[in-house]
C-alpha cells in the first residue's frame, strides 16, 4: 500500500455504485479522523461517532453495539487504519453515513497524522442519486436491478424491484397475492433505527401466546414474534390494536413480507434473540404473506450440555439433547404474584454424556408429550444455576421434536449406539453454584507455572477463552480503587455518576439514586509453589476475600482519611493476605494500546478442602510410584 495504507475513493464508490456497499467495495482501509461518544436513550447500550477518510473523501460512521469493544479497550484510536469487514451505507435525513457492523484495527500501519487532504463526500456526490438499489430511500429513484447481479442473499437472483404495495392490501395479508414481490428487500442484520424505507423477507419462527397486562398506569395485550432469514433473526412485538389485527395473520413456519415497524434497542431482560434491535408493530406497519420457501425454516447454534458450566447464569443459549426422563407435571405458586403456575422437569442427555435438567412452564408443560429417547431441540432457553447448572424453558423460548438438523441426525445414530443406559451413569452439574464451585468443574487443574508456560488464554479458537483451576495464596491487594458506585437495580451494576444535588444517577437505566451500592472490582497478587499471577476479581469473590461489603470498605476508607489513621483500613489487607484459595479463572487474550497480555479473571473461588487437596497430592505420588 505504501505510504497511503487508504482504499483511494472507496467511500464514493459505496454510496454510488449500483451493488451492495460491500460488494462494490468489499473490506476497504479506511483511517479514523475522530471519535466521539453519542448521548445514549435511557436503558441502551454506549453508542460512538467516528469519522473516517479515504484520503480523497471522508464521512461520519456509527460504530455497531457489538464492536464497542475496540473504542472501550483503546484499541481504535485517532490516526490508526481500520478494515471494513461488514459494513453498510445508509442515507439519514438526506445525510450520508456509514453503519460499521464489524471491523478489524491494523496494527501493522500504527498511528499517523491524516492522510492526504480529504473532502467531505456530502459535497463531492451532490446531485448523484445513483444509490444502491438495496438502500434506497424516497429521495432516491427506483432502479431495475439487474437480474444476474448479486444481492445480499449471496448469489441468488435479487428480488424483483417493483412499486410498494399500498397499506391497505398489505393489512388484510391473509388475502392478498402471495406471491408479490416488495421493495428495498433488506436483510435483517441490516435494519437500524437509522432507516425507515425498508422491508424484510422473513419466516415466523417462534409466536407467544397472547398476554395481559395491568397496573396503575395502564392495561392492554401484547404477543410476540421471532423473524429469521438468511442474515439473522430479530423479535418483533406487537401491542393492543395491533395485537388484535396481525395475531392470526402471523402463523409460526409461514414467510412473510414485513414493513414499516418502528425499530428500536432491544430489552435483553425479555428477548433471547440475539440482535441489538427490534420492532414494534404500529398502525402502519405493512405485513403480506409471501410463497416463496427460500427462507431458512431455523437457526441453531447449539452448547453441548457439558459447556454450560462456562456460560454465563441468566445467558440464553440453544441445546441438543435426547429427553431421558418426563417428570409429572406439578403446579407451584409464585410467591410474589400469588399466581399458579404449571411446571414440568425433564432431563436431557447428549454425547457429551452430560445430564442436564430442563424446565418446561405454563401451555408447554401442560401439553407437553415428546416421549423419552426422542431427540429434542430447544432454542432460547436460560441457563441458571440452581442446583448447579439446569435450563428452563421461557414464554419466548421454543422447542422442536427430532428436527431436521446434521446435528440431531449425528446425536440419535450416537444415543441409539452409546446412550441407552441408565441415568446414573451420566455426568451431572449438580452442586456447581456460583462462589463454591471451583473443585467440582472439568477445568484442567494448574500450577501457576503451568498456566504461563502453556499460553493458557491465548489456544482458544476464535479468540474464544480458556478455563483453568489453581490453588494458590494471596500475597498482595492492590488498595487502590478496589471498589466502584454501581447502580441498585439488582439487574444493572453499571457505574453511577454524581449530580450536583448529591444524588447518583445511571445512564444505563436512566435513574437517579439518592446513594450507590459500592461493588468489589478488585486485582491480586496470588503464589503457589512454582510461580506468581495476577487475577481479577469482582464483587462476590471480593466480598469472600476481604470478609467485608465493598460499601463497608469505602466508609472504612472515608473515615480513614477524615482523621488522618488508615490503620484500621489497612488492617483488614493484612488480614486478607496470606489466604488460600481454589481459584477457577478465565484466561482471554486482551490488547491494550497496540500490547498483548492475557488476563486472568476469577469465576469462582472456594477455601481450600483439605481433605480433597490431600487425596489429589496421593493420587499424584501414586502416578510417581507406578
Amino acid at each position: 500500500m505504501g505510504d497511503n495504507p487508504c482504499t483511494v475513493d472507496a467511500l464514493r464508490k459505496a454510496f454510488t455504485s449500483v451493488l451492495p456497499p460491500a460488494q462494490a467495495v468489499p473490506n476497504p482501509v479506511l483511517q479514523v479522523l475522530q471519535i466521539k461518544p453519542i448521548a445514549a436513550q435511557a436503558n441502551a447500550p454506549e453508542r460512538f461517532r467516528v469519522v473516517l477518510s479515504d484520503s480523497t473523501h471522508f464521512i461520519q460512521a456509527m460504530i455497531s453495539t457489538q464492536t464497542n469493544h475496540v473504542v472501550q479497550s483503546g484499541e481504535l484510536q485517532k490516526g490508526c487504519f481500520i478494515k471494513l469487514t461488514n459494513y453498510n451505507a445508509q442515507k439519514v435525513k438526506d445525510k450520508k453515513i456509514l453503519i460499521i457492523i464489524e471491523l478489524e484495527v491494523l496494527k501493522a500501519h500504527g498511528v499517523r497524522e491524516k492522510v492526504g487532504n480529504p473532502t467531505a463526500l456530502e459535497a463531492a456526490t451532490a446531485g448523484q442519486t445513483s444509490a444502491p438499489a438495496a438502500y434506497q430511500t424516497s429521495e432516491t429513484p427506483a432502479f431495475q436491478e439487474p437480474a444476474a447481479a448479486p444481492s445480499f442473499y449471496g448469489n441468488k437472483p435479487a428480488p424483483q424491484r417493483n412499486s410498494p404495495i399500498p397499506a391497505a392490501a398489505s393489512r388484510a395479508a391473509s388475502g392478498g397475492d402471495g406471491g408479490a414481490a416488495r421493495s428495498n428487500i433488506y436483510p435483517i442484520e441490516a435494519i437500524s433505527p437509522y432507516q425507515n424505507k425498508w422491508t424484510i423477507k422473513a419466516r415466523v419462527t417462534n409466536k407467544s401466546d397472547i398476554k395481559s397486562w395491568s397496573n396503575s398506569k395502564s392495561e392492554g395485550r401484547l404477543f410476540t414474534v421471532t423473524f429469521l432469514d438468511e442474515s439473522g433473526e430479530i423479535r418483533a412485538t406487537a401491542f393492543n390494536q395491533e395485537c388484535d389485527a396481525h395475531y392470526e395473520v402471523l402463523q409460526e413456519g409461514q414467510v412473510y413480507f414485513i414493513s414499516k415497524c418502528r425499530v428500536v434497542m432491544a430489552k435483553k431482560q425479555f428477548s433471547n434473540v440475539n440482535n441489538d434491535y427490534e420492532l414494534t408493530f404500529g398502525r402502519e406497519t405493512e405485513i403480506e404473506v409471501c410463497n416463496d420457501d427460500d427462507v431458512p425454516k431455523v437457526n441453531f447454534n447449539f452448547v453441548p450440555l457439558s459447556e454450560l458450566e462456562r456460560v454465563e447464569k441468566d445467558a440464553f443459549v440453544d441445546v441438543l439433547g435426547v429427553v431421558k426422563e418426563v417428570g409429572d407435571m406439578e403446579e407451584i405458586t409464585s410467591k410474589a404474584t400469588q399466581k399458579p403456575y404449571s411446571k414440568r422437569e425433564i432431563s436431557l442427555v447428549d454425547s457429551s454424556n452430560t445430564c442436564v435438567r430442563c424446565t418446561v412452564w405454563g401451555k408447554n408443560a401442560e401439553t407437553f408429550d415428546i416421549a423419552p429417547d426422542t431427540v429434542i431441540a430447544f432454542k432460547g432457553v436460560k441457563v441458571s444455576d440452581f442446583g448447579g447448572r439446569s435450563l428452563s424453558m421461557l414464554y419466548s423460548s421454543s422447542m422442536m421434536a427430532n428436527p431436521d438438523v446434521d446435528e440431531a441426525h449425528n446425536l440419535k445414530g450416537w444415543y441409539d449406539g452409546q446412550g441407552q443406559r441408565d441415568l446414573s451413569t451420566y455426568q451431572t452439574h449438580a452442586g456447581l453454584s456460583t462462589v463454591g464451585a471451583a473443585t467440582g468443574r472439568n477445568d484442567p487443574y494448574k500450577t501457576l507455572l503451568q498456566v504461563k508456560e502453556e499460553n493458557i488464554g491465548m489456544n482458544g479458537q476464535d479468540g474464544k477463552p480458556e478455563y483453568f483451576t489453581t490453588k494458590a495464596t494471596i500475597v498482595y491487594i492492590k488498595h487502590d480503587n478496589i471498589s466502584y458506585p454501581a447502580c441498585l437495580k439488582p439487574e444493572c451494576n453499571k457505574k453511577v455518576i454524581p449530580r450536583d444535588d448529591d444524588s447518583w444517577g445511571c445512564e444505563k437505566c436512566g435513574v437517579t439514586h439518592p446513594r450507590p451500592q459500592y461493588r468489589y472490582i478488585m486485582t491480586i497478587s496470588v503464589n503457589d509453589a512454582f510461580g506468581q499471577a495476577w487475577l481479577n476479581c469482582f464483587d462476590e469473590i471480593g466480598r469472600l476475600i476481604m470478609g467485608k461489603s465493598a460499601d463497608e470498605m469505602h466508609e472504612l476508607k472515608e473515615r480513614s482519611e477524615q482523621s488522618g489513621d488508615e490503620k484500621e483500613y489497612e488492617a483488614c489487607f493484612a488480614e486478607a493476605i496470606c489466604k488460600t484459595f481454589v481459584f477457577r479463572c478465565r484466561a482471554k487474550e486482551d490488547t491494550f494500546q497496540e500490547n498483548s497480555r492475557i488476563r486472568y479473571q476469577v469465576m469462582s473461588a472456594t477455601p481450600v478442602n483439605y481433605a480433597q487437596e490431600a487425596a489429589k497430592m496421593v493420587e499424584q505420588i501414586n502416578l510417581y510410584g507406578a
